[in-house]
């Protein structure tokens, strides 16, 4: 034990690392085709919203806040674009994806301006941004409404030989990947460490924090692409389930 515990202090993703290697071996002992090569693509597609959202709590969270909406806000785009922009004849992903994204990240920019700029808690601004998303979710699809052939179903699937869940995953990858290139995300971890020492170093505080929600937000709205891909129908009712995961998976990692 003596041993274990300066390894996870040396590298804080050690953890993480081993709790995924057991439930991976605790998978292939219940199902042996688990990775089999015909259901790998199945299994991203089912893993993909859990990370998206996990991907969403983060950038809130390094800032030195939290997001309990980005959950509901995935479930709301889900809703958006099943029950509103197709039925509209703006279904086409040319249409739809700029849409679904320019919404997502201005909600949660709005989340940003109450925290960053109105000065509420982040648990009070972002739960009651929670219940108002439940409710638009509620409102424009209270019961399921199934989807007809859309664009996201490839990501359900595969693209050629690549697993579809790869590419919506990959994109937010990248975006954090490009940002991690700038002063962003230096200037984030300095101002979720201590946002007086990072104002006084001349860190703009409240652009740092608006745009890190509203990185959770575009993150958010990927992540209610790939749920839709999975379920082909608005699924109002897996709010509180994907903000509950999407707070576990941000501090497990």
């Amino acid at each position: 034990m003596n041993r274990v515990l300066p390894l996870f202090q040396r590298w804080p993703f050690a953890f993480a690392f081993l709790l995924a290697l057991v439930l991976l071996v605790l998978n292939l002992i219940v199902s042996p085709s688990f990775l089999s090569p015909a259901r790998l693509p199945g299994t991203l597609a089912t893993l993909a919203p859990f990370v998206l959202v996990g991907f969403a709590s983060t950038p809130s969270i390094l800032a030195g806040g939290i997001d309990i909406s980005v959950g509901p806000l995935a479930t709301f785009i889900n809703c958006l674009f099943v029950a509103i922009l197709i039925p509209a004849g703006l279904g086409n992903w040319d249409l739809a994806a700029p849409i679904i994204l320019a919404v997502a990240a201005g909600i949660g920019a709005l989340n940003g301006i109450l925290v960053a700029v109105l000065r509420l808690h982040p648990v009070v601004a972002t739960t009651g941004m929670l219940f108002l998303l439940v409710g638009l979710s509620l409102t424009i699809a209270q019961n399921p409404v199934a989807a007809p052939n859309n664009w996201t179903e490839a990501f359900a699937g595969g693209i050629g030989i690549v697993p579809g869940a790869l590419l919506t995953i990959g994109v937010a990858g990248l975006i954090w990947f490009a940002l991690r290139r700038t002063a962003f995300v230096s200037n984030l971890l300095a101002t979720g460490e201590s946002d007086v020492s990072a104002y006084g170093s001349g860190v703009n505080i409240k652009a740092i924090r608006i745009l890190a929600y509203t990185l959770g937000g575009l993150f958010a709205g990927i992540a209610g692409i790939a749920l839709t891909a999975i379920v082909q129908s608005s699924q109002s009712s897996l709010a509180s389930t994907y903000a509950l995961l999407g707070l576990a998976a941000a501090v497990l990692g």
